[in-house]
């Protein structure tokens, strides 16, 4: 089995935090393991440390690296991965590409882009029926939120729309080199059954966006800009509400109370 080793300088610029703790790269390895037919794309494999299970795993495994000294020692160090390295930036891969199906994510995420990558497999939803990893654990608990809790925000509304996300794990600082200055967590989003939004999805990006910039504020403040400060809708008792108030399944009716408002305007 392959150690951690630090033959791959950590960069800051890249958000880099290596894990060294074998057992918990195993643990993030298997939280995929409910989709054992599927494709494996790992993002910011590094030094290979979560690598490894996945291979050992007898995954159809590909990953995506940006920095060219990890890939240098993936190459060395991993002759299993020959011809499965992509070199680039995976916020600007398109990934019908490499999938024409269906596939799993998985990674050590670099924290400074994390909310970029689960917004970036929202994109790819109806292929992406799995996506586990780490990231930072304020962002984790915001992903995994349930309503009337301050960390209930905007992505997580977005993706709870499509998936179901589980809390795993609280990793420490102390598993990485070089160690964050916060804890992680390992999270696991599963795609729900839901086939079809049942309302504008553009409009309910804005919809939760406005709601959200300004969550100190009911939604008859935060919310007139869209429909008009004079609207009868106004008076409806959701309008009372603040946004970290509403489900999911609100936010869709709520959506659709404001489109119609919207069309009379």
């Amino acid at each position: 089995m392959t150690q951690y080793r630090r033959e791959v300088r950590p960069k800051k610029s890249l958000g880099q935090h290596f894990l060294k703790d074998l057992s918990i790269a195993k643990r993030i390895a298997d939280s995929i393991d409910g989709f054992p037919d599927l494709p494996v794309l790992e993002v910011g494999p590094g030094t290979g440390v979560l690598t490894q299970f996945l291979l050992e795993n007898d995954r159809d495994l590909t990953v995506v690296e940006l920095d060219s000294e990890s890939v240098e020692y993936l190459e060395k160090n991993y002759p299993l991965l020959k011809g499965r390295i992509i070199q680039k930036d995976f916020l600007k891969m398109n990934l019908q590409e490499y999938y024409p199906g269906s596939f799993c994510v998985i990674g050590n995420y670099p924290y400074n882009i994390s909310s970029q990558i689960f917004f970036k497999v929202l994109d790819y939803k109806d292929q992406i029926p799995c996506c586990s990893g780490m990231i930072q654990k304020e962002v984790a608990e915001r992903l995994a939120s349930k309503p009337g809790k301050k960390s209930y925000g905007i992505i997580t509304v977005l993706l709870q729309v499509w998936y179901d996300i589980e809390y795993l794990f609280t990793v420490e600082p102390v598993v990485f080199d070089p160690p964050p200055k916060v804890k992680s967590a390992v999270i696991r989003m599963v795609r729900n059954d839901r086939t079809k939004l049942d309302c504008s999805e553009a409009l309910l990006k804005t919809v939760v966006k406005a709601a959200f910039n300004q969550r100190r504020k009911t939604m008859r403040n935060s919310l007139k800009g869209l429909i008009g400060k004079e609207n009868a809708l106004l008076n409806d008792p959701v309008f009372n509400m603040r946004p970290e108030q509403l489900s999911v399944e609100e936010f869709i009716e709520l959506t659709n109370k404001v489109s119609k408002a919207q069309n009379l305007l």
